[in-house]
């Protein structure tokens, strides 16, 4: 998987309520059970946390480790911090070209 599939599918996994939710409680540094994410959901089914737990998966956001028979899952911040480099090298850029704007209007007022 390239470099762009690899963001698409994050910010894909990103772009819901519930995912985000789970991945902000996640993120605290406890592994925490499909049960225990599950019971802090307000209502949510197992089964609807587990797709978005697959979901996140699939994206690389949260680990699964098997302990027992009890399915873990832990936090994974190394692609949240390569969305944090991709946005700020998309913010720089469109500082550039806001900078080659302005250049051109005032260069054309004079």
């Amino acid at each position: 998987m390239n470099s762009a599939e690899r963001q698409a599918r994050v910010f894909a996994a990103l772009g819901d309520e519930t995912r985000l939710e789970l991945l902000a409680r996640l993120s605290a540094g406890e592994q925490q059970s499909i049960s225990e994410l599950t019971e802090r959901t307000g209502g949510i089914t197992r089964q609807a946390v587990t797709k978005h737990l697959r979901v996140l998966e699939r994206a690389g956001l949260v680990r699964c480790t098997q302990s027992g028979r009890e399915r873990r899952f832990s936090f994974r911040p190394e692609p949240v911090n390569e969305m944090q480099d991709y946005l700020a090298f998309v913010s720089q850029k469109w500082d550039e070209a806001l900078g080659r704007l302005k250049a051109f209007v005032e260069e054309d007022e004079h």
